[in-house]
């Protein structure tokens, strides 16, 4: 047990030596305090000798690691001191010890008071010290003064955190006896940090600077605030004494006949005193080591695992020879593109369930994003039904046209099919992103010890990815080139000019208001009118066929139905004729078909003047305004008739007539027929494309340009040259491990001889509970014999 300490020290000086005195938690005491608490003199009582800095305001200003050491008697020097940062060198002469603290100091923090959390290491051999390890402190302060900066109250609290935050730490916690103990900062730190109390001690000084007649003695039994580990009360040598150096072995001296000459304290003298602090926190910290070995050597254990894996992803230091260095560079290279390929095709062992990746990610894109856009196309998108009849009349020429000419149609679904080209082309742009974000997903760990052989990996992958971008993006042109060379009409999915007439055809059929009064029409038809036919019979679907051929072509054929045929005309015009003008243009001319007009001879308000507005009738029926007025028209063959202008830009009216509303719709059906095949075939063979002309020929031939571009002799000193960083991390990481490795056989040392001491003391207590038991049974025998 008494080799615990000793033990730590040396874990303290392996992890000091490398400048990682905070990798692992070991155990230590850490002293902390308001300035002018009594600290310093806590520590040079426990020490024995004058030591510290001393003066006004804030003097420790770096953590001072404190290990003492008990030596044997009759050593020359008897007491010395060694810096950490001065191995080899002893100090016999403490004021020096002083002195060489103050200058290491200013050499970190400078002359203006500032604070650093880098420490000093100093220990002391003596035999008149009990083995501990302490950490001194910067004392509390509130308002900087002097040179320091305005935070410097939050610096050292920060400085404090850093220390006794960690739980293998046993805060000593000062306090004047002569402040209110509730306003104790050192208190309050321990508090945020161990609320029970269970790893705090409490140092109360100055009890013989306390007003007459008060005394600390609640305070000492834990009355005021509890403590689990309690107080131990000493007293601190004056400014005087310090002034006169008066030996701290007579102060202790003096300390300890204070305790037993005083009143309030005598019964609790033994309890009392800097020696008894001294033992106390020996004691402490020596069990506090044994309950914390196992943890450390877990920690130290984890720790060097994770510190070896490091070292491997930095690998080892490369060697002159050419040989191995290519062996190196194919190695890479091919587990590069193997990589490449296995994160598009989703067998990457670095797949992640958070996110889309890969692939993955392309056939998001492929089906979400172009798939659905395509979906949302409209395929009238663009058209207004005046363009549709533009784009008819000019189709037609200056011959009126009997039937929708198919040239409109092809116009028309060519411009719309169009449309689809930009879409693809965006879909490749996308993909393209894709494939350079898979690059990055897929570096292994060697490309970050190799800066020079990374970026020529990305630059030769971005150019075979920029040579395949050029083939697809060609290939999605011809795509769309290919569907605008031919238009198929004959395709099976295809509605067809049939399917879309008769779908018109029922529309118009439906039941449309009548225009003229029933009245007008009281006479009945004429004998010479023939009575309908009636209806065949049903089941003879052949002779209903016929018949509907026999009328397709009395009326016109099938385009006539839908447009009117010549009798219908003839019974529009004799209708029309026996109106007024002005009754012609309240009926619109040919916009609105009225019923047939009365037959000749049977009378009526229209008989006489169907002769004499014939003429006129023409524009109405053409579905065009009279370019003359009607107000100023006369027949006389004297007046001049003028023609108007011709407009430069020359459109359709603005109401179309019932044809061309017809051919319009007709036109919109085809349209919407065809390009839903056209967009069916796009969203299947752009994919395709993509796929084939830019995925996967990048697979195939990444391997083959990377190696035909970067696998050269020449380049191979080039492309092989670590980075001064990773140099340095590895030799970082492999001094850390040497140490760690030194710092787990120390511990095993350690858990070895605590392992041995515990069976020797249970050994000791076997043998001496044995000996209890037979001395208890021999006298209870010779009793019985008396």
């Amino acid at each position: 047990m008494d080799q615990l300490i000793p033990i730590v020290n040396r874990l303290q000086d392996v992890f000091s030596a490398v400048g990682m005195p905070n990798v692992i938690e070991l155990p230590q005491i850490v002293v902390v305090g308001a300035q002018s608490s009594g600290k310093s003199s806590v520590l040079e009582s426990l020490v024995g000798k004058d030591f510290l800095p001393r003066g006004v305001g804030i003097v420790t200003r770096r953590p001072l690691i404190l290990q003492l050491k008990t030596i044997p008697m009759g050593e020359k020097p008897a007491e010395w001191a060694e810096f950490l940062h001065a191995p080899g060198h002893k100090f016999d002469d403490f004021d020096e010890v002083r002195r060489e603290i103050e200058r290491d100091t200013e050499r970190v923090t400078g002359r203006n008071k500032g604070i650093s959390s880098q420490p000093i290491g100093l220990r002391v051999y003596s035999p008149y010290v009990l083995d501990l390890t302490l950490v001194d402190l910067p004392g509390i302060t509130k308002v900087p003064v002097g040179d320091q900066p305005q935070d410097i109250e939050s610096q050292i609290r920060r400085m404090l955190m850093q220390y006794i935050t960690n739980p293998n730490s046993i805060i000593l916690a000062v306090t004047s006896a002569n402040t209110d103990l509730a306003n104790s900062d050192a208190l309050k730190l321990a508090r945020d940090v161990d609320p029970e109390g269970n790893r705090t001690i409490g140092v109360v000084t100055k009890i013989d600077l306390m007003d007459q007649g008060t005394d600390a003695l609640e305070t000492l039994q834990g009355k005021i605030y509890p403590l689990r580990r309690g107080y131990v009360g000493v007293i601190c040598r004056s400014q005087k004494d310090i002034h006169a150096r008066k030996p701290i072995k007579e102060a202790l001296k003096a300390e300890e006949q204070f305790f037993r000459n005083h009143a309030s304290y005598r019964h609790m003298a033994n309890r009392l005193g800097s020696q008894f602090l001294a033992k106390t926190l020996n004691n402490i910290l020596m069990y506090h080591i044994r309950d914390c070995l196992p943890d450390m050597k877990t920690r130290i254990m984890s720790l060097l695992a994770e510190k070896e894996q490091e070292l491997v992803s930095y690998g080892d230091p490369m060697l002159d020879s050419k040989r191995s260095q290519g062996a190196l560079l194919l190695h890479l290279l091919s587990k590069f593109a193997r990589n490449f390929a296995d994160t598009i095709d989703g067998r990457s062992t670095e797949n992640t369930t958070t996110e889309l990746m890969g692939g993955a990610r392309m056939s998001f894109i492929f089906h979400d994003v172009f798939g659905r856009v395509l979906a949302e196309v409209d395929p009238l998108d663009g058209l207004s039904d005046q363009e549709i009849r533009t784009a008819i009349r000019n189709a037609t020429g200056p011959r009126p046209a009997l039937f929708v000419p198919e040239i409109s149609f092809e116009l028309l679904v060519k411009k719309q099919i169009q449309r689809l080209e930009e879409p693809s082309l965006q879909c490749v742009d996308l993909v393209f992103e894709e494939l350079q974000r898979v690059v990055q997903q897929c570096e292994i760990a060697e490309m970050v010890r190799f800066g020079r052989l990374r970026e020529r990996i990305v630059e030769v992958v971005g150019q075979v990815l920029r040579r395949c971008l050029g083939p697809t993006n060609q290939m999605i042109s011809n795509l769309i080139a290919i569907e605008l060379a031919y238009i198929n009409t004959n395709h099976p999915d295809f509605i067809g000019g049939s399917k879309a007439i008769s779908s018109i055809q029922q529309n118009a059929q439906s039941p449309q208001p009548q225009l003229i009064p029933v009245s007008a029409y009281e006479q009945p038809p004429p004998p010479s009118e023939k009575p309908s036919r009636r209806p065949p019979a049903q089941g003879s679907a052949l002779h209903q066929q016929q018949q509907q051929q026999q009328q397709q072509q009395q009326d016109g054929g099938f385009f006539g139905a839908i447009f009117g045929s010549k009798k219908k005309d003839q019974r529009i015009e004799q209708h029309m004729a026996g109106m007024s003008i002005e009754e012609q243009q309240q009926y619109g001319g040919m916009d609105m078909i009225p019923p047939p007009p009365p037959p000749p001879g049977t009378g009526g308000p229209m008989a006489g003047q169907y002769g004499q507005q014939q003429q006129q009738m023409g524009h109405h029926r053409r579905g065009y305004s009279s370019p003359v007025v009607h107000g100023q028209y006369h027949s006389n063959a004297n007046t001049m008739v003028k023609l108007p202008q011709v407009p430069s830009s020359m459109k359709p009216d603005e109401l179309p007539t019932e044809r061309e509303r017809v051919e319009t719709q007709i036109i919109k059906s085809l349209l919407s027929s065809y390009f839903n095949i056209v967009r069916k075939n796009v969203s299947d063979c752009v994919p395709k494309s993509i796929m084939y002309f830019l995925v996967n020929t990048a697979k195939d031939v990444l391997q083959r340009e990377l190696v035909s571009q970067l696998y050269r002799e020449e380049l191979f000193d080039d492309l092989l040259r670590e980075t001064d960083d990773i140099a340095g991390r590895r030799k970082s990481c492999i001094d850390l491990i040497d140490t760690l490795r030194k710092a787990l056989d120390i511990v095993n040392q350690v858990t070895l001889a605590v392992v041995m001491c515990f069976q020797i003391r249970k050994l000791r207590t076997m043998v001496f509970c044995r000996f209890a038991i037979s001395t208890c049974s021999t006298r209870s025998c010779d009793r019985l014999n008396v």
